[in-house]
């Protein structure tokens, strides 16, 4: 299983890198052709990753796209994925799995400013997702978890192939938009990588919205995990502030997230 950070910028796209959206790869069995490929699944497309996204694969080969939360940096760059489906220019490439949220393609219609006539469903099969109910996807197992944060939204562990021997499963985790909450810590449990937002500083006293640095530290501390990638970090913000603030609780592996890091898992 490989990890792409597409876009991390927390809450808008920035000078180095888009808005929120991670790639997610392993190989697997084709159900419809009996032969191995690669499989490519995104959580989140926010404002100019799709576009980024064309560095590290052929967008025609998305297998699905799940949206942790249907906040705009999470998600805003869908119209341009339907463009993409639709209108590309050898013909349409077919509907993919658009899963997220209840309220989903009500959402994506108000982005794309179209009415309810719009079902999108050349490009698009919706799935809401709910807590607890794993998403399928090719070799790749995605289980949401309910977040903290100011709209429904989830966190998701992954589960897939290991990139060292394809018999082994492992796991990794991305918290999207969330605060502290006991569900949070449960899906990063034993986890080989969390991804963790750290939208937020120690200076910032708003609560049920982000983690800071520190709240993302004990996050992984609680729950075990083997590295700590802190995300969604601010355009204004100093990441080093952010991984001194998550130094103060925890004492492991932990980097910051920059657009085309990879992570082989």
């Amino acid at each position: 299983m490989k990890l792409t950070v597409v876009g991390c910028t927390g809450s808008m796209s920035g000078p180095f890198s888009p808005a929120s959206s991670y790639l997610v790869q392993a190989r697997g069995e084709d159900p419809h052709t009996g032969q191995t490929r690669m499989f490519n699944v995104l959580m989140d497309l926010g404002p100019g990753s799709f576009g980024a996204l064309w560095r590290y694969i052929d967008a025609r080969k998305i297998d699905a796209v799940l949206f942790s939360h249907l906040h705009a940096d999470h998600m805003g760059d869908v119209v341009s994925l339907h463009v993409h489906r639709r209108w590309y220019p050898t013909g349409p490439l077919g509907p993919i799995t658009l899963a997220g949220p209840v309220g989903l393609m009500d959402r994506v219609r108000g982005v794309d400013g179209v009415g309810a006539e719009e079902t999108y469903a050349g490009e698009f099969i919706p799935h809401v997702l709910k807590a607890g109910e794993a998403l399928t996807i090719g070799p790749l197992t995605f289980t949401p978890y309910e977040a903290n944060h100011t709209v429904p939204a989830f966190g998701f562990r992954v589960e897939g192939p290991s990139e060292g021997n394809p018999d082994e499963r492992v796991e990794i985790a991305y918290t999207g938009d969330t605060d502290t909450c006991d569900s949070i810590v449960e899906m990063a449990r034993g986890v080989k990588l969390l991804m963790s937002e750290a939208g937020f500083t120690n200076a910032d006293e708003p609560r049920g919205v982000h983690l800071t640095g520190a709240r993302a530290g004990a996050i992984a501390k609680e729950a075990g995990v083997e590295l700590l990638v802190l995300t969604h970090i601010q355009p204004w913000t100093d990441p080093q502030v952010v991984i001194a603030e998550a130094r103060t609780v925890w004492d492991g592996a932990i980097s910051t997230a920059y657009a085309g890091a990879t992570y082989t898992i």
